[in-house]
């Protein structure tokens, strides 16, 4: 590694000369500040030569995307309070709706060879959810409506042991299941309902 040699004193430049120098670079830095950042950036031509170079021309353009990307921030925030509002105008109405669907849970136990229906009364186009699981066997089970002399069947099984679904009702009246036991053995069945209906019907 080599070191260096130290400069003499002589070939330092003087006080006098830093200071010239200096001042020679902050009138390079205006003159650059002027006639080319000045135009590139803002827009702005006091000396002519920005146009020159074609850099004004940029700069008015860059100045007209900074006004339109402002424009663009302001209107999106008005957006932005707008889908505010109607997010906690949406909440209200969720709120009211749940207030207003009907949950139940109904468990019942068929001996081998019995049968039930449990059905729930709803206007035309309510909507029911479910979710249904036996326990201790299989069961038959079909759910449908009629009314009116108007009939469906939404859905029908053999055997099964679970179920979830939902529908929306095409006509008003008591929409629900024909369950049997086909098992050798007591089976237990658990109905979890959701939905817009007002009453519950049980028969056999």
């Amino acid at each position: 590694m080599h070191n260096a040699p130290i400069p003499k004193l002589e070939d330092l430049p003087s006080k006098a000369q830093l200071r010239r120098y200096s001042f020679i670079a902050g009138i390079g830095a205006v003159a650059i500040g002027v006639m080319v950042y000045m135009p590139a950036e803002l827009g702005q031509d006091p000396t002519g030569v920005g146009s020159l170079l074609g850099l004004t021309n940029m700069g008015e353009i860059k100045q007209q995307l900074l006004k339109e990307a402002g424009n663009d921030a302001e209107h999106q925030e008005g957006d932005g309070a707008s889908f505010l509002l109607q997010q906690i105008q949406g909440l209200f109405v969720s709120t009211a709706y749940a207030q207003e669907v009907r949950q139940d849970e109904i468990t019942f136990t068929l001996a081998p060879g019995d049968y039930s229906e449990i059905k729930v009364t709803m206007e035309k186009g309510a909507e029911l959810m479910y979710s249904w699981k036996a326990e201790g066997g299989r069961i038959n089970f079909d759910l449908h409506a009629h009314a009116g002399g108007e009939a469906v069947t939404y859905e029908k099984g053999r055997g099964q042991i679970s179920g979830t679904g939902s529908f929306i009702t095409p006509f008003a009246g008591d929409h629900g299941w024909f369950w049997r036991n086909r098992d050798g053995e007591n089976v237990t069945v658990t109905l979890q309902l959701s939905g817009d209906y007002t009453a519950i019907v049980r028969g056999k």
